[in-house]
């Protein structure tokens, strides 16, 4: 061999492997078995960020690698608060072994039954127990306390307004080639200003921040399993409860909102929270957090699109903007934003995305 020439540098899937050797034979022992032949990682459907996923089935027994590339995803989120979250007895994936320098886990499996999955098919006493499961979830989620090794960022109004501004950024202006005016940027300036004052007068909580039926598994104890809670922060209290009954997935009637918005409510006050708050204010803060995720939610699907070369989110923008619409109408500060995405981005979006 040449002495100049190099030995190819092994794929990031080869590395992950080569290190989950050690800790999953240890998995094995631990199940009886014994590990015998190379790993078999079969890959798993992957989420919005550059995380991969694989799972290692062995006899009745299996579990997940994760390859989480350092530059661009939060390993060391991920594992503090996902032990945070194991702390309030919620289901979520056990942090068998982790590498943080390098992004690699090795994570227990909590299957394959994945809220989005089901709800359609599903009749609407079981849909009603999985939202009440969620919700019953999420009021432990928000007792959640930040590690000392990882202090939770706040939902500031720098981050509120930089989420917002994800829709002119990449909606309207890349993936719609619409021009904005001085009068439209103001016209969204004022708006986004209004809906972080809304935000930030919120109690603050533990968010998860992408709370919602993709993220949510069906386990048949402590059910939901729950995922992708490596980008928590301290925000609105309404603010996870509005990705899960306001889905960019799913969508459900107005009515069934609003009745599960105010279970949680009142469950929230049984516990003592929300001192003075009525039901009007709540559903107020509710309502108008949802018109910051569903701005941001957009955007990050058109970004994902332009930038990432994932279309398939393409197709969750027009039901993700219906939700602005049609609470513009109850909102006289939120109307004329609202009159203006239905007046300038709604016709176009059946000829600029690729809906199915």
């Amino acid at each position: 061999m040449n002495q100049n020439s190099k030995a190819p540098v092994s794929s990031r899937l080869d590395q992950l492997v080569s290190w989950a050797a050690a800790p999953l034979a240890e998995q094995y022992r631990n199940h009886g078995l014994n590990l015998t032949h190379p790993i078999q990682p079969q890959p798993l459907t992957g989420d919005a960020g550059f995380r991969r996923y694989f799972r290692v089935t062995e006899d009745q027994a299996s579990w997940i690698l994760v390859d989480a590339p350092p530059e661009t995803e939060n390993t060391l989120g991920f594992v503090e608060i996902a032990r945070a979250l194991a702390d309030q007895h919620l289901q979520v994936p056990e942090i068998i072994a982790a590498d943080i320098t390098r992004g690699f886990m090795l994570l227990s499996d909590l299957g394959d039954q994945l809220y989005s999955t089901h709800l359609a098919g599903s009749d609407a006493s079981t849909v009603d127990q999985l939202y009440r499961d969620a919700i019953t979830a999420l009021h432990r989620i928000q007792q959640c306390q930040p590690t000392s090794a990882y202090p939770l960022p706040k939902f500031d109004r720098e981050l509120l307004t930089l989420e917002m501004n994800l829709l002119p950024d990449w909606l309207i202006e890349k993936q719609l080639a619409i021009t904005l005016t001085d009068s439209d940027r103001q016209l969204f300036s004022r708006t986004f200003e209004y809906l972080a004052d809304n935000a930030l007068s919120q109690p603050q909580v533990f968010v998860h921040r992408d709370y919602h039926c993709r993220n949510l598994m069906i386990c048949p104890d402590n059910n939901p399993g729950i995922i992708d809670f490596q980008d928590a922060v301290m925000g609105p209290v309404t603010y996870d409860l509005v990705s899960l009954l306001k889905d960019c997935y799913v969508k459900w009637p107005d009515q069934k909102i609003e009745e599960w918005a105010l279970i949680f409510f009142a469950e929230q006050q049984q516990r003592g929270n929300l001192p003075g708050c009525s039901a009007e204010q709540f559903i107020h803060w509710f309502d108008l957090m949802g018109i910051q995720r569903h701005l941001k939610a957009a955007g990050i699907f058109s970004r994902l699109h332009q930038r990432d070369n994932k279309p398939g989110y393409l197709n969750d923008i027009p039901r993700t903007l219906s939700y602005i619409a049609e609470i513009g109408e109850r909102y006289p500060e939120i109307q004329p934003l609202a009159n203006w995405l239905s007046q300038r981005v709604m016709p176009l979006l059946p000829e600029k995305l690729t809906i199915s």
